[in-house]
């Protein structure tokens, strides 16, 4: 195939569109169900990227969600516990433990649920039975990946009344060096952002604590990879082998960490007990109840605990889960990992940081101010690497 002619490009007016090689070559895609438009695959070529580049990097199963060309997770094939099975909607899924792709994808999917609704998966090997079936049932724009079982494609196939954008994706496909983009009718060019990323980024360790476990070493490797293909200005949060939250495409760098900070403590507090003993309705569909979630935590828009309306969700009126009750729940955890794609400029990103349990920090380096965030870091024991290495991705 040479090209694909697509509906319509970022919106419905911008007609003509197609994909194509400029070399002339053909495509490195199959496109085994659907008909997937221009974000779609903005959202698959990055997305596979992301994932192909964790798998080289851990040499393990990869998968990331992701929406509006930046991922709302990565995440690779660690077991989860039964709180986290829980919390991401995947308790009853058989054989889950037997699949380290489907760990992936439970982790990747289950980690900021309202973000992912209609996202991109990719996933870095073979799609499988179990994982298929994950899938099957969330609401999903499309999948890329380098091939499917052949009862896991079926099984994709009867999403969307049929029409569920499955794309097949040469794993030994190399783009060539140099890349170009058109803006406004003027034509740039660069060479690919091939730098890899691995544990040698992570050695130059400028604050005191110079500990950095390997379990560390693995989620700062995420974070960096997820950063990567983030829209920037972008911060990422990592734990237990995933991104747990992602600030991306903000002006301020203060501003995506406390986007990444908030969704990272929403994904922690997901999987407290108050939370996962919610008593929910019976019908009450997931993308409902990752709503009501999301308002119980954050106490938003509406008030889920208020007479006149608990009664749409819960068979009983849940005690609220107050602010107080929260900070007391988030000061126990520890150990997560922080990578950003360009410089801390000031010191209150690593106060923010710290409040959502950041212990380890990758980041280029290279502020005027690096001395007073290096000083914040060694106040509250935190080990940060200079990675010399920005990561900007527009």
């Amino acid at each position: 195939m040479k090209e694909f002619e697509l509906k319509y490009g970022c919106n419905p007016n911008q007609k003509p569109s197609k994909i194509y090689m400029a070399n002339g070559e053909d495509l490195p895609i199959k496109i085994l169900n659907g008909k997937p438009g221009y974000i779609n695959f903005l959202d698959a070529f990055n997305s596979y990227q992301l994932v192909k580049e964790i798998k080289a990097a851990l040499n393990m199963p990869a998968v990331a969600s992701f929406k509006h060309v930046s991922p709302t997770s990565a995440a690779v094939g660690i077991k989860l516990s039964d709180k986290l099975k829980k919390a991401c909607f995947v308790d009853d899924i058989e054989g889950l433990d037997d699949s380290p792709l489907a760990c992936a994808y439970a982790r990747a999917r289950g980690t900021d649920r309202m973000c992912s609704f209609g996202d991109w998966v990719a996933l870095s090997d073979v799609c499988d039975v179990t994982t298929a079936k994950m899938i099957a049932r969330e609401v999903s724009d499309g999948i890329i990946a380098p091939g499917y079982d052949k009862d896991a494609l079926e099984i994709l196939k009867t999403k969307r009344k049929g029409n569920y954008n499955i794309v097949e994706i040469d794993p030994d496909y190399e783009p060539e060096e140099i890349e170009t983009k058109q803006v406004y009718g003027i034509t740039f060019e660069q060479g690919r952002n091939n730098f890899e990323i691995n544990e040698a980024l992570l050695s130059n360790i400028v604050t005191k604590n110079k500990n950095i476990p390997e379990s560390a070493v693995r989620d700062l490797i995420i974070a960096l990879i997820t950063l990567k293909y983030t829209q920037s200005n972008s911060v990422c949060f990592a734990y237990d082998g995933q991104a747990i939250g992602v600030g991306a495409g903000q002006q301020s760098r203060i501003h995506c960490t406390r986007l990444a900070g908030s969704k990272a403590d929403t994904w922690f507090l997901r999987q407290a007990d108050k939370v996962l003993n919610l008593p929910f309705k019976e019908n009450l569909g997931r993308p409902d109840r990752d709503n009501v979630i999301d308002g119980y935590i954050n106490q938003n828009e509406e008030d889920v605990c208020a007479d006149g309306n608990w009664e749409k969700y819960f068979t009983s009126k849940p005690e609220p889960f107050t602010k107080e009750e929260q900070t007391e729940y988030l000061k126990t955890i520890d150990d997560v990992a922080l990578g950003s794609d360009a410089f801390f400029p000031f010191s209150d990103n690593i106060e923010r940081a710290y409040r959502s349990g950041v212990k380890y920090i990758a980041e280029p380096g290279g502020s005027i101010r690096d001395d007073a965030v290096i000083e914040c870091c060694d106040k509250y024991d935190i080990a940060m690497a200079f990675t010399k290495m920005r990561l900007f991705h527009h």
